[in-house]
């Protein structure tokens, strides 16, 4: 089925029904226009406060705007997120098999750290339909759509809709009806802070950028260069990646003190090689502080003008928009 979805994709490209782009289509910078969509629902017991009110959780405009501005600032002001419609939603949003938490059952999981409901997946299409995301994005009204919701919620930390769409570290929703370009649908926790958003961010550009690039093998595939650690490559580290320092040994190892050769700084240089390579432990990317080195890795991202082997030396532009996305 892989195969026949695959090829039944190209033929709809062929015949324009799925955007095309190529670097030399690449902007100077780009604004998306994003809906923010939050389930923020009433608890009864708790005197008809919100649910974010009730334990404390995050301000999601804070939040926001804080991952509008790091975004901004990694890229050299390449992205730029406009919110252009905020929805509050009194409600609990409903998983793939039906299942909707309530006030009284969500609380009881919360307070004894127990008795999730399985499967915990967000039913997408049902979103997708009471919100009429399809027209909104084919109108061209917004080009993303951000949920924040609480811990269990469903929600993928990222996921792409519309033609032709691919895994963004999650399955891909391959839509053909009622839309013609891909769009992300993020998912984003109000319990944790805009070091996770980055972090849900940089998984998607992981995605973005290993599709980008899988044409190409070997030392001609950079973004396998980039992304490489000491573990794997001794010696030979580049940025790593999300989970991954330089010199981690394990997930999540951003605050390991050992020194390990990096060419870490040759990155800023791109395409612009120049050899460069020293010692560099967690002092470079905020001493093991999640938010400090999800933007330490982005701002080595490259962006720069021109191409390399035909894909634009500005990475952003791929980590941004899918459609992009070769």
């Amino acid at each position: 089925m892989g195969f026949v979805d695959d090829l039944q994709d190209w033929l709809r490209s062929l015949l324009g029904t799925a955007p095309q782009s190529s670097p030399d289509d690449m902007p100077g910078a780009m604004t998306f226009r994003v809906l923010v969509l939050t389930f923020n629902p009433t608890i009864p017991s708790e005197g008809g406060q919100k649910l974010i009110q009730v334990l404390q959780w995050r301000n999601v405009e804070q939040l926001c705007q804080e991952f509008i501005a790091d975004l901004r600032e990694c890229s050299k002001g390449f992205v730029n997120y406009e919110i252009v419609q905020r929805i509050e939603a009194d409600a609990w949003p409903v998983k793939a098999d039906g299942f909707c938490y309530d006030a009284t059952s969500y609380l009881q999981c919360w307070r004894s750290g127990a008795g999730w409901h399985k499967p915990d997946a967000l039913d997408y299409q049902a979103l997708i339909a009471e919100y009429d995301l399809l027209s909104r994005v084919e109108s061209g009204q917004i080009d993303e759509v951000w949920l924040f919701g609480f811990p269990y919620a469903g929600f993928y930390e990222s996921r792409m809709v519309g033609p032709r769409a691919f895994w963004c570290n999650s399955p891909p929703l391959k839509l053909q009806e009622g839309i013609s370009r891909r769009f992300i649908i993020m998912g984003f926790n109000y319990e944790r802070g805009v070091g996770a958003m980055l972090e849900s961010f940089g998984h998607r550009v992981e995605s973005h950028l290993n599709r980008t690039w899988h044409r190409h093998q070997g030392t001609e595939n950079l973004w396998k260069q980039f992304i490489l650690y000491d573990l794997i490559a001794p010696g030979q580290a580049n940025c790593g990646w999300m989970h991954y320092a330089p010199n981690s040994l394990i997930d999540y190892d951003w605050g390991n003190t050992t020194k390990v050769p990096s060419n870490c700084d040759d990155w800023l240089n791109f395409p612009n090689f120049q050899g460069l390579r020293r010692e560099v432990n967690c002092t470079e990317w905020g001493n093991g502080d999640i938010r400090a080195h999800h933007k330490w890795w982005f701002k080595h991202l490259p962006h720069a003008a021109g191409q390399t082997h035909g894909i634009a030396n500005n990475w952003w532009w791929y980590g941004l928009d899918p459609n992009a996305v070769p």
